[in-house]
């Protein structure tokens, strides 16, 4: 297991997954876009073709990378097979973006849980993660991102937002917010629909991106995956939160120009900065004093982004403008006599390769007792004869049909492929009735009817473009006038809210990865304290052993012994004391056997817990009369019942949770302790 600082390489999970069921996701190489795919993001895109070189991969090997993917829905078990047999790995909601994943591996009975970026609070289009549902697994991987950072609630931040953007628009400004292309951005986008709405507002909202287009008609079809308010509203008015009405989707900058002056808002991508349209039109914005830059996640470092987010902001920045020329001139003739060059190479390269095939076909001897061979006196004629068959057979040797060692000429292969049959008839495989190639152009098809066509132009041709060119870079330095302000809208659990969800979950080994090295030591020390005595914060590369001490055998339950067991219902399972030991079957696998002696007498113990709340309903509807008093449960006139511990703290053992009931011995005392018993289950 190595540590990083931008996620987590587990030896059987995803390299920088940061909380994606499949991302491959750095800001200033590559951009995750739409299409998500069960929990997937299923399109990569390089970044802007009109102001950069991209040679790293290709669309070819992101199709070849996908058809290894395997597709889950939450909660789904994987039984891993063959080299990973026995493991087990399920995705859980994570609450960070759509299609966020908390990845839980088990082996032999214990838990991996790989929980990088989650976010507990419930947004407008995702519920908060489930992470608090796993109560000690044996590893717990997490990161320490934003241990140092506390958050307002939402509804103050979302009221903040929307205060500074409204102060921007009444003031005759643009707003700009340099967003993903398909994450956190929808829950802007939410937002900003839903405020425009209630009020009835007419200041103009733009997403710009390449794909802005296609990601919200993906988006439509995963409401499923979304909050719970939203599957309801469709499910019962079929009302489908992103049939936006206000705001309206842009796939290229000229669309933008042509909008008429007057503020407006605008979410364009990228949010670094760095490169995008959100680079431009910040050029353009920026010495406006009545303009808004509103960064809604942090830049990453040595971005211009995070640049900006400094404090203070500084006064004047240098950018770079880069775009792409056609090759004219000397350079074209000179890329033209490259290419020239290059395919006359791999001709000359294919020629030899096919002469030498044709050679090693011809030198394959014919056998002894052939009746076709010809004597000996004869070889130079032979020679003459097969030389001339060899051009008319030239063309199927050189395809790679060999004449084997019992025939005189080449020979087609024949494959006999007889079909299977059982009592039904044919059988058939499903996966032949498969569609597995996606059509491009679907795949790229617009939302609104009056962007048809314009996706061709657009994002395609500055892939499939092969016209010659180049891209040309100019720095200049632009003055830093406009209004600079940074709200999170990150969706990530803060500091305090992850202190208490560690302490909840309370792992055995705790491992820290992604985030500042202030930030990770502080997690690190408060968790030794608090959480777990094994705390791990590995640097990058660095591999760490958290293997566990325990050990797990396998044994199986004799019928003898299950038929002498008595079970008892507590919630949802089914419980009993065993006595037995352990021998071996006539296959040697261990099994518990009835014992040969008497069971021994052992201490009653008290399984399950009791939430005071509920004991409180409980008592009332028996007739007495109880009441919260102090912190603790006053039962009647005179028994106090408490409860002594914190169950949420918990080091490297579990603390006892001591119930504690306090009275007189008298009759009433005695009910209520029946009571109290009650609640358990005394095997």
């Amino acid at each position: 297991m190595g540590g990083s600082n931008s996620g987590c390489c587990l030896a059987f999970t995803l390299r920088y997954s940061s909380s994606w069921c499949f991302a491959l996701c750095h800001e200033e190489t590559w951009t995750l876009c739409s299409c998500f795919c069960n929990g997937t993001c299923v399109q990569i895109r390089p970044i802007d073709h009109q102001v950069s070189e991209f040679d790293l991969f290709t669309l070819d090997d992101i199709d070849s990378a996908f058809q290894n993917i395997t597709r889950l829905t939450y909660s789904q078990n994987y039984h891993i097979s063959g080299k990973g047999e026995g493991i087990v790995i399920a995705p859980h909601v994570a609450g960070h973006l759509l299609g966020g994943t908390v990845w839980k591996i088990t082996k032999d009975g214990e838990d991996v849980i790989y929980a990088v970026d989650f976010n507990h609070r419930k947004e407008r289009h995702l519920n908060g993660t489930v992470l608090e549902s796993f109560v000690r697994p044996a590893v717990l991987i997490t990161d320490a991102y934003n241990a140092l950072n506390n958050q307002p609630s939402r509804r103050q931040r979302d009221q903040e937002f929307l205060d500074a953007i409204m102060k921007t628009l009444r003031a005759d400004g643009n707003v700009l917010l340099p967003v993903d292309t398909a994450g956190r951005v929808l829950e802007l986008i939410l937002i900003l629909e839903q405020f425009w709405e209630q009020h009835k507002l007419a200041y103009p909202i733009f997403f710009l991106t390449y794909v802005s287009s296609s990601t919200i008609d993906y988006v439509k079809s995963f409401l499923e995956w979304m909050s719970d308010s939203i599957a309801k509203s469709f499910e019962h008015t079929r009302d489908n939160a992103f049939l936006l009405r206000h705001v309206k989707l842009l796939i290229n900058k000229s669309d933008l120009e042509s909008v008429p002056d007057g503020p407006k808002v605008v979410l364009a991508s990228m949010g670094s900065l760095e490169a995008g349209f959100s680079h431009d039109i910040f050029v353009e914005w920026v010495s406006d004093t009545k303009n808004l830059i509103l960064f809604s996640e942090r830049g990453q470092f040595g971005t211009l982004a995070r640049m900006l987010q400094a404090d203070p902001p500084p006064k004047a920045v240098k950018v770079t403008m880069s775009k792409r020329v056609p090759l004219v001139g000397e350079e074209l003739a000179a890329y033209e006599e490259e290419q020239n060059r290059i395919k006359k190479e791999e001709a000359l390269k294919a020629s030899l390769i096919k002469e030498e095939e044709s050679k090693a076909s011809l030198r394959t001897e014919l056998p002894v007792n052939d009746q076709m061979v010809l004597d000996a006196n004869n070889t130079h004629s032979s020679s003459n004869a097969i030389g001339q068959r060899s051009e008319a057979f030239r063309d199927v040797l050189i395809d790679g049909f060999l004449p084997p060692s019992t025939s005189v000429a080449p020979m087609f292969p024949f494959y006999d492929c007889s079909s299977e049959w059982d009592d039904f008839g044919e059988v058939i495989n499903p996966d032949d009735y498969v569609t597995k190639d996606v059509n491009m152009d679907q795949m790229l098809m617009p939302v609104d009817g009056d962007l048809a066509g314009k996706l061709d132009e657009g994002s395609v041709s500055l892939i499939l473009d092969t016209t010659p060119s180049k891209v040309v870079s100019t720095e200049l330095t632009v003055q830093v006038k406009c209004s600079l302000i940074y709200m999170d809208f990150e969706g990530r659990s803060d500091g305090r809210s992850i202190k208490s969800i560690l302490a909840h979950v309370a792992p055995l080994k705790l491992v820290l990865v992604h985030g500042s090295a202030e930030a990770t030591e502080h997690l690190k020390q408060h968790c030794l304290q608090h959480v777990c005595p094994h705390v791990y914060a590995p640097q990058i590369e660095e591999t760490i052993d958290v293997t566990s001490d325990l050990c797990a055998y396998k044994v199986q339950l004799s019928e003898k012994l299950m038929s002498n067991v008595l079970f008892k219902k507590l919630g949802e399972y089914e419980i009993a004391w065993i006595d037995a030991e352990v021998g071996k079957t006539e296959n040697g696998m261990l099994s518990l056997l009835p014992l040969s002696s008497p069971a021994p007498p052992h201490k009653t113990v008290l399984v399950g817990d009791i939430k005071m709340a509920d004991f409180k309903q409980f008592l009332a509807s028996k007739g007495v009369q109880v009441e919260f008093a102090g912190g603790a449960l006053r039962c009647g006139e005179y028994v106090t019942l408490r409860k002594v511990g914190d169950a949420s703290q918990k080091g490297g053992s579990a603390a006892i949770q001591q119930i504690i009931l306090e009275g007189p011995l008298t009759e009433e005392y005695y009910k209520i302790r029946e009571y109290l018993y009650s609640q358990f289950y005394a095997p």
